[in-house]
């Protein structure tokens, strides 16, 4: 029976880990259809080198920093338990790599490749994994100083915080140091548009996320024992609730329709296992709200230019989930309970906190070494003819 459990948690975390990779091509189509015709190609390649990057970062530095296990040894002892251990690796990759995949978003028309690439080797390889150490791994303190000042540890059962907050406040210190696109804000003050380039390229990115999402919060468990329908059912209502609220007050643009299912379901990772259904539907419905209101306020008033919008989608939408856990994880609200408002708070701001020192530290150092962004006639040119010298519909491009 032991040998049975083994085989079966093996598989299980084998699968969830699946899902979550298949979500980087949901990354790579969200961005390929936001940016514009000439940053096609780019988009496209950023999410599957930064992966390729990661996985080096994360398997020779990153885990063991998170965790403590090193896999320099024998295959004979990495094939133990059915090779659980490595697998579980591969779970834990996919979220790591989610990091880069989602600064691509904000940064997205003018980064350099090099540049970024590095970043991503930094943060992969040891700016998330202590943090995730800290949270998941019990490590650095952090958990048993929140559970001395709350009373509870913090709770962030599949990365509201950890990985999507983290995610979304470093690429707003990368967007913030990058500046915004060429001729986005005029002089006079007025703005110019910079259309999505393909609806069902980005709609399709959407649904290729939400789908992946389910084995990102389910298979989250790590363990065939620790499976709840709970978590699945929750996700569903965090999603439905975000796309509802956003197409409402987003007036049917397809830019929020498309966003809003996934700012729900950013939101409801960090107590997806603990809230009432209806509960997670409240989560999701204020998370697409936050999308909304703050994308407009970021892109039109304060003039960030965050192109996919992943300070608003994953850094305020992941903190409210994690603030939101412990308001609608209560028994009085229908929850499971265990988990506390203030060591909630207190974790969130901890993740927010050293998101931003994060970023600052790597991409401050890189803008003192090098260049952050495109030549100005770089980025005119397009980056994928600037890095990748090809576009995206080259031999449509050769007929004209």
């Amino acid at each position: 029976m032991d040998q049975v459990k083994q085989g079966t948690d093996a598989l299980f975390i084998l699968l969830g880990a699946i899902m979550v990779l298949a979500m980087h091509s949901g990354f790579a189509f969200l961005e390929l259809g936001t940016v514009r015709k000439k940053n096609q190609v780019n988009a496209l390649v950023k999410i599957l080198v930064d992966f390729a990057v990661s996985t080096i970062a994360y398997f020779f530095i990153g885990y063991t920093l998170a965790y403590g296990v090193s896999f320099f040894s024998g295959a004979e002892t990495l094939a133990a338990k059915n090779g659980y251990e490595l697998v579980k690796f591969f779970f834990l990759l996919t979220f790591a790599a989610a990091i880069p995949a989602i600064v691509s978003g904000g940064i997205a028309e003018r980064a350099r490749f090099g540049p970024q690439l590095a970043a991503t080797a930094v943060i992969v390889g040891a700016i998330y994994p202590l943090f995730e150490g800290a949270v998941w791994g019990g490590r650095f303190g952090l958990q048993g100083w929140i559970e001395s000042v709350a009373g509870v540890a913090f709770h962030d059962f599949a990365g509201s915080v950890v990985v999507h907050a983290v995610g979304g406040w470093i690429g707003l210190v990368a967007v913030l140091m990058l500046g915004p696109r060429a001729n986005r804000y005029r002089k006079d003050g007025g703005i110019s548009a910079h259309p999505p380039s393909s609806i069902p390229f980005l709609a399709l990115g959407a649904w290729v996320l939400a789908v992946g999402w389910f084995g990102f919060n389910v298979m989250s468990a790590q363990t065939i024992d620790k499976i709840s329908g709970l978590v699945a059912v929750n996700s569903l209502m965090a999603m439905v609730g975000g796309t509802l609220v956003a197409v409402l007050l987003g007036k049917n643009d397809p830019g929020f329709a498309y966003n809003g299912p996934l700012a729900g379901l950013v939101a409801v990772c960090a107590g997806s296992d603990v809230m009432h259904p209806a509960g997670a539907l409240v989560v999701g419905g204020v998370a697409g709200a936050i999308f909304v209101v703050m994308f407009t306020l970021t892109q039109n008033r304060w003039k960030i230019d965050d192109v996919l919008g992943v300070w608003p989608l994953h850094g305020l939408c992941g903190a409210w989930g994690g603030i939101a856990c412990g308001i609608f994880g209560q028994q009085a609200l229908g929850g499971l309970g265990g988990v506390g408002f203030l060591a909630q708070l207190l974790g969130t701001l901890a993740g927010v906190a050293w998101a931003l020192a994060g970023g600052l530290v790597v991409y401050g150092a890189i803008k003192a070494l090098t260049s952050l962004r495109l030549t100005p006639e770089e980025e005119y040119e397009g980056a994928d003819l600037s890095i990748h010298k090809i576009g995206a519909t080259p031999e449509r491009e050769a007929s004209w």
